[in-house]
């Protein structure tokens, strides 16, 4: 069995597709790093809450797009840098607390890109129209592909890109 087939083979007895998913249904992590604090509904639209998810990473990580759209925003509100990307399924992804973006409003990203560096800490967050969603139900995971390495002391080849593995929703 080849390489390629072992690796489809370990995701699809992991019960995750082997292949990448339409961006509608799942999306890729801006970072991968441990949320410091979830999403929590707030009971009204001034009330408290956090209409995201906050990453805990170090300043200076790369940021990246969850899937690909139109940058519709890329600068400050009250001195917090944002990049909002809307996406071809009409959400919109928020990233906040950037320490500078590397897009411009109206250019379009791809899933993956580089959209800015985070300052201390990363606020993602999604919107269907004005409501906020909580997008850890949508985030996928990045799964590292598995590789042979030789065991006569050659240099191993670079490891391939990680596969982007989502839950099936039913």
């Amino acid at each position: 069995m080849s390489l390629v087939a072992s690796s489809m083979m370990s995701l699809l007895s992991l019960g995750l597709p082997a292949q990448p998913v339409p961006p509608g249904d799942c999306l890729r992590p801006p970072v991968v790093a441990r949320i410091a604090d979830p999403f929590r509904q707030p009971s009204c639209p001034w009330c408290p809450g956090n209409r995201g998810l906050e990453y805990d990473v170090p300043a200076g990580t790369a940021v990246r797009a969850a899937a690909g759209g139109t940058v519709t925003y890329a600068g400050a509100v009250a001195g917090i840098v944002y990049v909002v990307i809307e996406h071809t399924d009409g959400l919109r992804a928020t990233y906040g607390r950037l320490a500078s973006p590397t897009v411009r409003t109206g250019r379009t990203v791809a899933a993956g890109q580089v959209v800015g560096r985070s300052g201390e800490g990363l606020f993602f967050g999604l919107r269907d129209g004005e409501t906020y969603l909580d997008p850890r139900p949508r985030l996928g995971r990045l799964v590292e592909r598995a590789r042979l390495v030789p065991t006569d002391g050659t240099a191993p080849r670079p490891a391939p890109p990680p596969v982007l593995a989502c839950q099936t929703r039913r």
